[in-house]
This record gives C-alpha cells, structure tokens and sequence, in this order.
C-alpha cells in the first residue's frame, strides 16, 4: 500500500485519455457517424407552463426529406426520471418548463430536419406558472405533479434535529439571524449534447452517447420504449465536460425512440440554446439562518430553513437537499440544532446535480454567519471558527460520532500560517 501511495501522492499520473484528447484523436459523440444515419431535432414549448389543445403535423410530415414525425403517441412507456419518472419523453398534455418537448422530428439532413420542425404547429393554452418555490409551496398552490407526487410541490423534507433549541437559545449570549440565497447555474460544459442511436445486426438498440451514467440511461431508454433490458446497449463515448449535468437523460429516449421506429441510424445535437433550455441546473436555495453563540464564541445553538428549487422535475432534487440539510451546520460543533430542508417543484428549469451535490450552498448561509458571530463577539474569524470546529470525538447534528480523519483544525491553523507568512504579519 505504501507503495502505491509513494507512488501517486506527489508523483506524476498519466491520464489514460489524455493523448486522445490532445491529438485530437477522442472520439466525442457529436464526431461518430453510422452510414444511412438520419437526423432528429425535438420540438420545444416556448413556454413555461402550458396545455396543448392540438398538434398540426401535416406540413412539417410532407416536408422535404422527412423520415418521421414522432409524438408522445409514439412512446410505449411515456415516463422518465432517475428517483421518480415524472418527465415525458414527448409531453402528451402538459407542458410543465420552457424547452419540454413535444414533438420530434426525423430527417434525412440536418437543415431538412429543423425546417420541418418549423413547420410544426401545437395550439398551447398559456397557464399561469409557478416561478417562486414559497409561493408553490402554499396549500393553495396547483400541484403540478398531482398524478406522481400527489397534491403538494413539496416533493422532498428532510428535518434534521439535535438537542434542545429551546435550552440552546437560553444559553445564547449573541444571536446573528439572516436570510441567504444563492442563484440557478448552468454547467456550461464544452460539448453540448449529442447522441447516435441505431439498431445492431442482432436486432439490439445500441446508444452512443456522453454521459456519466451508463446503467441508468440503459434502464430508462428499454422502459420507455417497452423493450427488454438486454436489448439495449450504452456506449459511452468521450465526455466533453459533465459536472454532473449529464446524470440526468437528455436526447437518449428521443433519438432511440426515432431509431427503433425507422430501424435507421439517428443522431442528434443540442445547439448550445437547446442545451441551457433543456438539461438540469444547480439548485438556486433561500435560506435562512439564526445562529446564537456564548460571549466565549461558543456556539450554543442553530436553527435553518432551506428551501431548493427543485424546477419542472424532480431529478435528483431529493438527494440534494438532503446533502443540504445534512450540512446545513457546517464543520462546526452545535450541541442544539434545527434544520428543516425542503425540494420544491415549480415550472423553472428543472434542477439536478451539479459539483457539490447541495453541500456548495449551505456554505454561504453558515460560513457568513461564523464571520457576523465574530464581528458581534470582538473575535477574529479565525479564532471563532477554532474554538467550535470539529475535531476528534466530536458529534454531528446527525448524531454521527467522528472518530478519525478529522484534520480541519490542522488545516485551519496551517492556512492561517501561510496567509500570515505571505503577508509579513
């Protein structure tokens, strides 16, 4: 072991697709060709939240080089979702979030297939959305989701509860109480979505496609076109930057959806607008904080509520604020702790994971208060955090007893020794 650690640790690691990527030789999945490949392009509500009275397909069908024109009729199982199928392949009804789609369209070029689009036709009703995560949460509110998450938005709550708040406020000797909030986020990486799906010489469903979650694209494609699980093939081609942005399906269903109903080879490419519409974002969070601490700047007691916005769909907006709740209280120690979390579905954006996986957020809620609790208490920010850090033995507000591997107080006072040797003090 000590080996491979002298190693690794320090020493220069090769990345086994880094010539690939540097020569140009990688193979990304918008650079893969299959001969007699056709090209789809999907249909997007313009708007947020909607009904479709009706769809006129003629036109675009009698376009010039269409192969197909494909609704939610089309999909044998029109559902998907990594916790909770509530996203249509193909929206039958409902539009739920500006860049649903609803109709696809296949064509023998590229251009061919994005006239054709144009020429698609869906009557909508405009509805009023929901853009404000308090206001979906409201009793009153219309549930979006009524047939798979019942009658609320509220599609997760975590509380999280330690001690007692109430002997916690009691021991306070200096309260910081406020409301953060942090904003949406896109990932933004290099490569937007593309797919190439088609049907092998077995008669097998084969997807070739970027993604950083073969398995799970592999179910959702063979449920929702009611096919066996082995009959369905991921390959995962090079990644152009994910940051968890491509957990969650984008063009698999739809360009399998077209290759199996063609049986002709299918690619599809996101143009970057197509891809901020469609794929999931960070969670913008409101929170809010009050911390009370001891004239000594030991904290007594915290409590927080966390709202995420989960958007359209729920993804992983469950797991999230989970992770957000469970680090609501930072690496400090807190003997009386409240924290309630909550996902909130809305007609945004659907939201999902994204580096951090709901721990970045939280960070700015507790992090500000530790520097408002030293400025109430005189104290440095360095030395408030010091005296309430975790460090061997000490509990968290799960209960969960941290027994080693606790290095924070050595890092602290190793930056704070740097930082003062840089600048001379």
């Amino acid at each position: 072991m000590n080996d491979v650690i002298g190693g690794t640790v320090g020493g220069r690691v090769l990345r086994e697709d880094a010539w690939g990527k540097v020569l140009g030789q990688a193979a990304f999945p918008a650079d893969v060709r299959r001969e007699g490949q056709i090209y789809a392009v999907a249909v997007r509500s313009p708007h947020a939240h909607a009904r479709i009275r009706g769809l006129r397909l003629d036109e675009a069908r009698k376009a010039e080089g269409v192969v197909a024109v494909l609704t939610s009729a089309d999909v044998p199982h029109n559902g998907h979702g990594v916790l909770y199928r509530d996203q249509p392949v193909l929206v039958a009804d409902h539009v739920r979030m500006a860049g649903d789609p609803v109709v696809l369209v296949g064509a023998e070029t590229p251009a061919q297939a994005r006239a054709a689009a144009g020429r698609v036709e869906v009557d909508y009703e405009v509805l009023p959305g929901l853009f404000d995560p308090e206001e979906a949460m409201k009793e009153e509110a219309p549930a979006l989701h009524p047939e798979i998450h019942g009658g609320s938005n509220i599609v997760y709550h975590l509380p999280v509860y330690k001690g007692d708040t109430a002997k916690g406020w009691a021991e306070a000797e200096v309260t910081v109480e406020r409301d953060y909030q942090t904003q949406m986020l896109d990932h933004a990486f290099l490569q937007p979505e593309a797919v190439l799906a088609y049907v092998d010489e077995r008669g097998h469903l084969v997807v070739e496609v970027a993604t950083q979650y073969a398995h799970y694209d592999r179910g959702e494609i063979a449920h929702a076109l009611g096919l066996k699980f082995n009959q369905v093939r991921v390959r995962t081609r090079s990644v152009g930057g994910a940051f968890g942005g491509r957990e969650d399906i984008s063009l698999q269903i739809m360009a399998a959806l077209m290759a199996w109903h063609t049986q002709r080879p299918v690619k599809m490419e996101n143009t970057r607008e197509e891809s901020f519409y469609s794929h999931s974002k960070r969670h913008p969070m409101r929170m809010h904080y009050k911390t009370g601490a001891t004239r000594a700047g030991k904290l007594t007691v915290m409590e927080a509520r966390i709202v995420g916005d989960a958007g359209a769909y729920a993804s992983w907006s469950p797991n999230i604020l989970r992770k957000a709740a469970i680090h609501a209280t930072g690496p400090y120690e807190i003997p009386h702790v409240r924290v309630d979390a909550y996902a909130v579905l809305t007609n945004n954006p659907y939201t999902g994971a994204m580096r951090g996986f709901g721990a970045a957020q939280p960070v700015l809620a507790y992090e500000s208060q530790m520097d408002l609790l030293a400025r109430e208490l005189g104290l440095s920010p360095w030395e408030v955090r010091l005296r309430n850090i975790y460090r061997a033995g000490s509990e968290t507000a799960t209960g969960q007893v941290l027994s080693g591997s606790v290095g924070m107080e050595e890092c602290l006072k190793a930056v704070k020794s740097y930082l003062g040797e840089v600048s001379g003090r």
